[in-house]
């Protein structure tokens, strides 16, 4: 049986492949490798960036991590589980790291949104929010990381 390939089809095949072409291209356009003992992560800065190491945690939305209200940030934004979120130190707020600012965190594909703060006590530090999952948040632990981000006009 012959197949028919009509103009649509060709079409949704080409759309396909440009959208994958597309794809590869701005990773490649956006990103380097940083090479870290044996492994390589994607970890995607510009030329326009302010870039820095931190030390970086992991929090839930649970009470003993946070206070009573713990699906509520330091600005008043509601959490929910799924969600690409940084609370950051009062320090760095200094630094451009603002409510709203994204941020590019090594080891992370996709960026985070600044929507929480942390307390005064910490200093050049950030904590990744994993919505209620507590086994991620201890498997991440404490670790020192890259971050880069762009000032907001």
């Amino acid at each position: 049986m012959a197949h028919l390939i009509t103009n649509k089809s060709l079409f949704l095949i080409h759309s396909r492949i440009f959208k994958s072409m597309m794809n590869l291209l701005k990773a490649s356009v956006l990103s380097f490798i940083i090479v870290s003992g044996f492994s390589s992560i994607v970890y995607a800065c510009e030329d326009e960036s302010r870039q820095m190491q931190v030390t970086a945690t992991a929090y839930t939305s649970s009470v003993r991590e946070t206070d009573s209200t713990p699906t509520i940030t330091a600005w008043g934004n509601k959490l929910r589980p799924g969600m690409r979120v940084l609370a950051v130190s009062r320090d760095l707020l200094d630094m451009g790291l603002t409510l709203g600012t994204l941020v590019s965190v090594e080891g992370f594909a996709d960026d985070f949104i600044v929507l929480d703060k942390m307390n005064k006590r910490w200093k050049k530090k950030i904590d990744i929010y994993m919505g209620n999952d507590r086994h991620a948040a201890l498997q991440w632990g404490k670790r020192k990381v890259n971050i880069c981000w762009k000032y907001q006009s």
